[in-house]
């Protein structure tokens, strides 16, 4: 059985990951399955199974969709997509939803098509910030200078929240380039749980294909990475690049 690599829980991006993630680590650590700690640790909208209930040629989607199961193999990818069942239960369900209604509408292709594209991007990669207007547009507009110097009390306003299982997965392993797909998310939400239930409620096939996305470079953040407390970390521009034109339509 693969071990699991030690995670800096302390990190500011998995504050809402922490208590459920180092519940299931302990039991891994322990040697039992990732499935069944996951299964252990916390109710969530399926059950996880090993990778081989899944049937050879089935969809990974449509199998979870039908049966309430989730294959899961060793290791950081699924240990953080257990954990995102588990704190965004309706969202990931309604993911789930599109998927097996995408699948039912146009099989399983070679392409998979721009919902299906978009689905896949936001599970794996998303974050959603709720932020003041000109944080937002100056991230639109990738203005990096002002988002993240002239601009940078506001961010004391701004909650952003990781929901993609790759970006936490990539994360263990803290890297400058390492770059979200940012959704825009409704103010003032208290809690995971609130807003949990809001995104479940506003996804849609018709808004994801339209790619409501914005990059950020999570490490840009202030207060995420003491690297950036220096300014010349914003010089980067393989990291922080402009604004390829015309690009004002997300999520407005």
């Amino acid at each position: 059985m693969p071990v699991m690599p030690p995670i800096e829980w302390n990190q500011p991006w998995l504050q809402h990951w922490r208590e459920p993630g180092e519940r299931v680590a302990r039991l891994v650590a322990a040697d039992v399955p990732l499935y069944q700690a996951l299964n252990t640790a916390h109710d969530a909208p399926v059950r996880f199974v090993p990778q081989s209930a899944l049937p050879e040629g089935e969809a990974y989607e449509h199998f979870i969709f039908r049966t309430g199961h989730c294959p899961t193999r060793e290791g950081l990818h699924d240990f953080f997509n257990g954990l995102c069942w588990m704190q965004f239960p309706g969202t990931k369900k309604k993911l789930n939803q599109l998927q097996a209604a995408e699948i039912a509408r146009a099989g399983v292709q070679k392409v998979r098509g721009p919902v299906r594209d978009a689905l896949t991007l936001f599970d794996e990669n998303a974050a959603l910030l709720s932020a003041p207007q000109p944080l937002w547009d100056a991230l639109i507009d990738r203005d990096w200078k002002r988002l993240f110097i002239d601009l940078r009390p506001l961010w004391q306003q701004a909650r952003l929240v990781l929901f993609g299982h790759a970006l936490l997965e990539k994360l263990v392993y803290p890297r400058k380039p390492i770059t979200a797909h940012v959704y825009r998310a409704q103010a003032a939400m208290n809690s995971i749980a609130e807003l949990d239930a809001w995104l479940a409620a506003d996804l849609n096939a018709e808004k994801l294909a339209g790619k409501p996305f914005v990059p950020l470079p999570v490490l840009g953040v202030p207060g995420w990475w003491p690297e950036n407390e220096n300014f010349s970390f914003y010089d980067d521009s393989l990291v922080f690049r402009p604004q390829r034109l015309p690009e004002r339509h997300h999520n407005r």
